[in-house]
């Protein structure tokens, strides 16, 4: 059981517990909160090292001012990329090189790096794509790097995610507005009700109903409902997302049309021919799993190949029911992997919705084959979740789950967890994996034929008020803490991240079927793998 401090324990009172007074007279220096929960984690020394190392890989490098005029700041239109020798012979396997060179809305080069891009290589009559490497040579170059991984024409596409001056308020609204998507519970107790709002902290000294979890030491709480007591508590729900959060200056650096996602062109040309390899199969797998690779893997007529695992391409519906006879899939998450329970219902004619009577689009839901003896089973993840309203008693955590599990060659799980971390200092995310990775091994060690799949995050279509709550850039930084703390565990990766971003269809929070149809082709050639 993992030691809560004591300030979390004492329910309503909590904020003036012990030292935490000393903390409030502070906050006028600080950005950091101290009534929030991550700032009262007693981590081991073996914790505290990981979270530094954690948090300085993703660290982001600050423009020189901390405040820039919109007219010098990162303007696509104006910035270009050139291939690095673009007439030179190139074959399959190949590396290929790419310098970005962004300049102000001036056409002024730009000094000084911390833009966000995104990059791949495509071959649209192929239906081929993969995603690229960006490097940041901190003075306005950027160079990306691409393996080249088909034979035929391969053209190139550089995007601006955003500019360095927009991550900059990307990262303090993480670190000071982490109240900036709230949430609220209703409290109720024969006919009378209350709703109150909640969160992983509350500001203020108002009292509080303190729902940090016993197991995980997860910390949640709502305002205290005036009448009611904590325990009538019935339900978790959204509240809502916080306006007025940017100046009018800082607005400017997110404009759909002008400055997020938007392409930057070539100067010369933006495609190579690539000659096919002398070996019959273009690419090797790398045995070793590697959730760091990268590209993890390329689309090749609309089939996505991985380069770290042989891929069986599920076409058939029987296919699926032989691979998944006899086993139960227990799917945790949000509703991108809710996007795996869905097509399996659909696809599969034999497997049959459970009636749960469940809230639509929240869960939990469960998915039967008699005849096959299949289970499938979806589950959302704990606090923070914006869905719409969760019964509190189907509010679990995903670590607790894992420990329920038995476990064995027949229990698959998926995980995935991102989303909705976005609006938080790293550091809460990190607790979260913490939590669910000891689970995960503990679940390994007394059941080690158990399989384990983690679904990355993906990209997702931007516009100025999304990009506040759920830019790619959050969840690119949390999907690089995520591999790193799961890299060198039996667990395997579906890479959802490449396969958003190497495809030809505009980018989605909910990627379309095309795209769930791949993640699940990598998904079941882990459950079933290839005998080769």
């Amino acid at each position: 059981l993992q030691n809560l401090d004591d300030d979390t324990i004492s329910g309503s009172n909590w904020i003036t517990e012990n030292n935490v007074q000393h903390f409030l007279s502070q906050t006028t220096k600080t950005t950091r909160k101290p009534y929030c929960g991550y700032k009262q984690q007693a981590l081991s020394k073996r914790e505290q090292v990981e979270e530094e190392s954690l948090l300085a890989a993703i660290e982001w490098p600050n423009p020189p001012d901390s405040r820039t005029a919109f007219l010098q700041s990162t303007d696509p239109f104006h910035s270009d990329f050139v291939i690095v020798k673009p007439s030179g012979s190139f074959k399959v396997g190949d590396q290929l090189e790419v310098l970005v060179r962004l300049k102000d809305f001036q056409g002024k080069p730009k000094q000084y790096g911390g833009d966000y891009l995104q990059a791949r290589i495509h071959s649209p009559l192929l239906k081929a794509g993969a995603t690229g490497r960006v490097v940041d040579c901190h003075n306005g170059l950027y160079k990306v790097f691409f393996t080249l991984l088909w034979p035929g024409e391969v053209k190139v596409s550089v995007s601006l995610v955003h500019p360095s001056e927009a991550i900059q308020v990307l990262l303090r609204l993480r670190e000071e507005r982490p109240d900036r998507v709230y949430f609220k519970s209703s409290f109720k107790s024969g006919r009378y009700s209350e709703t109150t709002e909640c969160n992983v902290c509350l500001p203020g000294d108002q009292p509080v109903c303190n729902f940090t979890d016993l197991y995980t030491g997860e910390p949640w709480f709502c305002y205290k409902p005036r009448k009611l007591s904590c325990t009538s508590r019935i339900n978790h729900a959204k509240g809502g997302y916080q306006k007025g959060l940017l100046t009018q200056e800082e607005s400017l650096f997110f404009q759909s049309d002008v400055n997020i996602k938007r392409p930057i062109l070539s100067s010369g040309p933006d495609s190579v021919i690539v000659k096919p390899n002398a070996f019959t199969d273009s690419v090797s797998i790398d045995r070793a799993e590697d959730p760091t690779v990268s590209p993890s893997g390329y689309y090749y007529e609309d089939e996505w190949r991985s380069r770290t695992h042989w891929i069986h391409h599920f076409n058939n519906s029987d296919d699926i029911t032989k691979c998944l006879q006899g086993k139960v899939i227990h799917l945790f998450g949000d509703s991108t992997i809710r996007q795996w329970f869905e097509y399996l219902t659909a696809f599969v004619p034999d497997l049959v919705e459970f009636n749960l009577g469940s809230p639509k689009n929240v869960g939990p839901f469960m998915s039967v084959d008699l005849k096959h003896n299949i289970l499938v089973k979806f589950r959302c993840h704990g606090p923070p979740i914006r869905f719409s309203t969760v019964f509190s008693s189907e509010l679990r955590y995903i670590a607790n789950e894992l420990n329920g599990i038995v476990g064995g060659r027949n229990t698959v799980v998926a995980i995935t967890i991102w989303s909705h971390f976005s609006t938080f200092p790293v550091e809460v995310y990190i607790r979260r994996l913490r939590n669910i990775r000891r689970s995960v091994i503990q679940l390994l060690d007394r059941s080690p034929k158990t399989l384990i799949v983690i679904r990355t995050a993906n990209v997702q279509e931007l516009g100025p008020e999304v990009s506040l709550f759920n830019s790619d850039w959050y969840s690119f930084q949390l999907d690089t803490v995520m591999r790193k703390m799961f890299s060198g565990i039996a667990v395997h990766f579906v890479d959802a991240w490449d396969m958003s971003l190497a495809h030809y269809l505009p980018h989605n929070l909910h990627p379309k079927e095309v795209i769930v149809k791949n993640q699940i082709d990598a998904f079941l050639s882990y459950v079933c793998p290839l005998q080769i």
